[in-house]
């Protein structure tokens, strides 16, 4: 569920904005759009970080503990985060 979530809101974000989303939305721009961007990165944070950690592999050729500690982080991320989506859904009562 976290992955799907965070799919979903990088590519929203990136539907409405034409550009990907990246962890550099909190140093550019006023500070109000700083701020508006922490929910959409803690949500897209797994997408973000495995996008990242893909292509330093292709382009940089990062070492393969590089790659699994990332792909760690992101499981365990997507974990949290999908855990605090179905909980706001059964919540919701759906």
């Amino acid at each position: 569920m976290g992955f799907a979530v965070a799919g979903l809101c990088a590519s929203g974000y990136s539907l409405f904005s034409r550009h990907l989303p990246s962890f550099r939305l909190l140093e550019v721009g006023p500070v109000p759009a700083r701020f508006a961007a922490i929910p959409l990165l803690m949500f897209s944070a797994p997408y973000i970080i495995m996008r990242n950690t893909i292509r330093g592999r292709r382009i940089e050729g990062r070492r393969f503990e590089f790659v699994m500690l990332a792909t760690v982080l992101a499981g365990i991320w997507s974990m949290m985060s999908g855990t605090a989506v179905v909980m706001v859904l059964r919540g919701l009562g759906l």
